[in-house]
């Protein structure tokens, strides 16, 4: 039977668990580019490996891709159209173009060969350095060297092979802009640093979700590999199975929804055709909730229009549309044709718009939004509103600015809202994997950094196997090998205790340090002194970026440098004392915060043969350090920095904290 725990959360699941089928994406609907949309201008390809560029076409169709004189040439699956070409391993450089021909023909420009880093985890990633408070960073971010790819938000129950973004060069325009202060603070600065020590191209893909827990971003093939996991796949895909069955009933019943209670959903195409006469309506700017936009305290349901202008160099090209994300619930047509739905708020919407539906001059977006409480309309960052031929961001048409608008039902009198079975979020197991990982396979990639953690910090006991499950997940989908995968231990963060406790928060630092002893080419970056007591979120990312950037020179490129601070290694029991061995211990020292050298030791616990941990006296003895305390005379275990926000304040000669560890963890 599942613990109280996991009952809770399959309870959770079944309760929370109705975007799937009303609508992440649609994704079965959309378009499948001739080049798939992590092809842009500006990109960075892998060096020194064979670098995989793949799309659909006609089947049986040849396709080749040229770059820098070589080629690589494959052939359409005839089921489905898919290709996919493997250039040569290509040595560090550019700009190049980077051609695809077949039927039809791509070309994309200013293009870097170099490393690229896929970027992920919860807040701590996702959190932008325009949120850090450093103006004086982004005014002096610009390199054309760093390139920056972020993945929209994106919740599905399958893995799906689409995605939207666009490659950018970082500028201080580029890096500021999008949600929550822009660009992932700890992925910049640890590219900037490995930019600054390599002199390669870096690429950065940024993918990260805030508040969510590690198994969202895991395969349902490898969560069934941990057993207490696999009760909560086997209930997710059987709730799956069953609402599949019962999908387009659902899915009947919304249309019969909307027919019934919204005026401009009664008649054929209603008011999304483009013959609707619209002159009436009024005009709205966005993106921006609507209830600071003539529309106070409104719940239900506004229609948006607008006009763009498509040039005459766009004839016979697929489109991709980007509004950003909406406020509930949106269906969006092109000219009176649905090119795609979502169900759920808080999610970007992407979405493709076939060549076939595209004219010369004036084309039409039509968006009907059901917001159903709080908040609601198109809202998030201005730059997230556009329309561009897919994979060339540079010639994008900006959206922001005056739609049309014209509310039609307020929610208070419609009829109930037929209810879906099943809503999946972003905190359910594998739906990140499948919106925000899957489709990044098989792009060359040097390795992944991942900051996360903190939601799964209850149970540090089962994050040493969800961990480990996840790193080789994800290094099987991208078939590249054991690549680095590089962990930032969680911060310090909340009240100092007064005596040693146990916490959930050491216990899931403990699961990300045995993770990396214990795994092939896995690096740690300790933060245990650079967090903050009163904010979950702590500022300093650069030097997070910096410890990374060290574990990656270790790990991932083989340079032979100090880049962790003290690990435990051993214990020995010496009459009432207990001596300690460390790794990377040269010059171990006592320091402070600010750098400077402390009078002692602090952080250490002993306990005797009870159990009960006590402050102990700590020296440090070469590279070992020596704990007591008066009036044990048969120490048993020694913990150090076990704590949510302990003082602690052992570090090395090269000023890197040590991990902080017990002698009495479980096996």
């Amino acid at each position: 039977m599942p613990s109280p725990s996991l009952r809770l959360f399959l309870a959770a699941l079944v309760l929370a668990a109705g975007a799937l089928l009303a609508g992440s994406g649609q994704a079965a609907e959309l378009q499948r580019p001739f080049v798939h949309h992590l092809f842009t201008d500006n990109l960075v390809l892998q060096r020194e490996l064979a670098v995989p560029v793949w799309g659909w076409t006609e089947p049986g169709k040849t396709v080749t891709v040229t770059l820098d004189g070589k080629n690589a040439t494959a052939t359409a699956r005839a089921e489905d159209g898919y290709w996919l070409a493997k250039l040569p391993p290509l040595a560090p450089g550019g700009p190049f173009t980077l051609t695809v021909s077949g039927p039809q023909t791509a070309t994309f420009s200013n293009v870097l060969v170099g490393d690229v880093w896929l970027c992920s985890g919860q807040s701590n990633m996702e959190m932008g350095i325009g949120a850090i408070n450093a103006p004086d960073e982004i005014a002096k971010c610009a390199n054309a060297q760093i390139r920056l790819y972020t993945v929209p938000h994106r919740v599905l129950s399958s893995p799906d092979p689409l995605v939207g973004g666009r490659w950018e060069a970082c500028t201080p325009e580029t890096i500021a802009a999008g949600g929550w202060g822009g660009f992932s603070a700890v992925g910049y600065f640890f590219g900037r640093h490995l930019q600054n020590e390599l002199k390669v191209p870096i690429g950065l893909i940024h993918s990260s979700w805030g508040g969510t827990p590690i198994e969202a971003w895991t395969s349902a093939t490898a969560l069934k590999t941990v057993s207490e996991m696999q009760p909560v796949v086997a209930q997710m895909e059987q709730a799956l199975i069953d609402i599949t069955k019962g999908g387009l009933d659902f899915d009947q019943q919304m249309s019969e929804w909307y027919v019934k209670n919204d005026p401009g959903s009664a008649h054929g195409l209603g008011w999304a055709d483009p013959a609707f006469d619209a002159h009436d309506w009024q005009a709205m700017d966005l993106p921006g909730n609507w209830e600071g936009r003539g529309l106070p305290d409104f719940d239900g349901l506004v229609w948006f229009r607008r006009e763009f202008e498509v040039p005459a160099e766009w004839a016979g090209k697929d489109l991709h549309l980007s509004l950003g994300p909406i406020d509930d619930m949106d269906t969006t047509w092109i000219n009176g044709t649905k090119i795609g739905e979502t169900g759920t708020w808080n999610v970007g919407r992407e979405y493709s718009i076939p060549n076939k539906l595209v004219k010369p001059g004036r084309n039409l977006i039509t968006v009907r939004v059901l917001d159903t409480g709080g908040q609601g309309g198109i809202y998030g960052d201005a730059a997230a509103l556009n329309v561009a031929p897919d994979g060339d961001a540079a010639k994008m048409l900006k959206l922001a600015g005056p739609w049309q608008y014209h509310a039609s039902t307020p929610l208070a009198k419609c009829a109930p809202l037929p209810q879906n079975p099943l809503t999946l979020n972003q905190n359910s197991p594998t739906t990140l994997y499948n919106g925000m990982i899957a489709n990044l396979v098989p792009y060359g990639i040097k390795g992944a950094i991942w900051y996360q953690g903190e939601s799964n910090a209850n149970n540090g006991q089962l994050y040493r196997r969800l961990l480990p499950t996840l790193i080789g997940d994800w290094r099987q989908r991208f078939d590249a090998g054991d690549f680095p995968f590089l962990v930032v231990q969680l911060a310090n963060f909340m009240n100092r205790q007064d005596a040693p406790t146990d916490t959930g928060w050491a216990s899931l630092r403990e699961a990300q340090a045995l993770t990396a002893l214990h795994v092939p080419k896995v690096g740690l970056a300790v933060a245990i002194d650079i967090g903050e007591a009163g904010d979950i979120h702590p500022k300093n990312k650069q030097e997070v970026g910096r410890r990374l950037a060290l574990a990656a020179q270790a790990v991932a490129y083989g340079q032979q440098i100090e880049s962790s601070g003290p690990v435990y290694a051993s214990m020995e029991v010496q009459g009432d004392k207990v001596r300690l061995h460390f790794t990377h211990a040269a010059g171990m020292v006592a320091r402070d915060y600010a750098g400077k050298a402390a009078d002692k030791l602090v952080g250490f616990a002993i306990a005797g043969e009870d159990g009960h941990f006590v402050w102990a006296d700590a020296a440090i003895d070469g590279e070992t350090v020596v704990v007591s305390v008066s009036g044990l005379a048969n120490p048993k275990a020694v913990r150090y920095a076990w704590a949510d926000n302990p003082a602690c304040n052992l570090y090395n000669g090269a000023g890197l904290p040590a991990v902080p560890f017990r002698t009495d963890a479980p096996k």
